[in-house]
């Protein structure tokens, strides 16, 4: 049995070096060859500004000065989000999103182990509380169209390196919206409204639990909002976001 499995990790290795040569690991961000498959090369990991504290305690929205770890940002002081934390690993900008936008609709499902390491270790913290971590859901038509959802790729892999229960279809889009590109703060709300509800099996399975909704993109907060809505309608105790990028506005600070 032992020699068995040493032929097996053998042939593994080979296979992986064989492979490593046909097809070179890429950077996530530019494709230039790199040693881990979907990691940043040494030109574009100092092009990416990671977000790390200070930033609202609710939100996630980042501070440009040193503040409290419990300070509101003035948005989430005027209109409290319905969810309680929000976290997410880059600033989307011109750096990021060529990277972010391959990822989405370009198939390159390959940066998902690196993407979901990051965003497990911004939302550590979120984490140890062993929450049921699901995805923001595509609408079929669209997932059809798409072939993935880019979401639900990051939801299994957190969840797997985590060792997080994970349920994907927890959440489904019942109503095919219009894309949010080019839209208005509040033209964004109104068209995710009422979106989304939960899948009849797991109705009864969510009363009294802590979700972790993930999204590749926190622009507004409307989507993460309007599925945050649905999940307390529902009896959710508690909605945390986590999400790999976010835009970053100039915001209303707290006094």
């Amino acid at each position: 049995m032992g020699t068995v499995s040493k032929t097996k990790k053998l042939l593994s290795k080979n296979g992986k070096i064989i492979l490593d040569i046909v097809f070179p690991a890429q950077c996530a961000g530019c494709n230039d060859a790199v040693d881990t498959p979907g990691s940043l090369c040494a030109l574009c990991w100092p092009k990416m500004t990671f977000i790390s504290p200070p930033f609202c305690a609710r939100c996630g929205h980042p501070f440009d000065y040193e503040v409290s770890s419990e300070m509101l940002c003035g948005n989430c002081l005027a209109a409290p989000p319905p969810f309680n934390r929000s976290r997410s690993v880059l600033k989307y900008d011109d750096n990021s999103r060529d990277m972010i936008l391959a990822f989405k609709h370009a198939d390159r499902t390959d940066k998902t182990p690196v993407f979901a390491k990051w965003m497990a270790r911004s939302a550590r913290d979120i984490l140890k509380d062993d929450p049921i971590i699901i995805p923001v859901p595509l609408h079929p038509k669209r997932l059809i169209k798409r072939r993935y959802n880019q979401s639900a790729l990051l939801a299994k892999a957190i969840g797997k390196m985590s060792r997080t229960r994970v349920i994907p279809d927890l959440l489904v889009r019942t109503r095919q919206t219009n894309s949010q590109g080019g839209k208005s703060i509040k033209g964004r709300y109104r068209n995710v409204q009422g979106a989304f509800s939960i899948h009849p099996r797991w109705e009864s399975r969510i009363v009294g639990e802590h979700i972790l909704l993930i999204d590749d993109v926190f622009t507004t907060g409307a989507t993460v909002s309007a599925c945050s809505d649905c999940l307390l309608r529902h009896g959710a105790r508690q909605i945390d976001i986590l999400t790999l990028c976010r835009v970053v506005r100039p915001a209303i600070m707290s006094i």
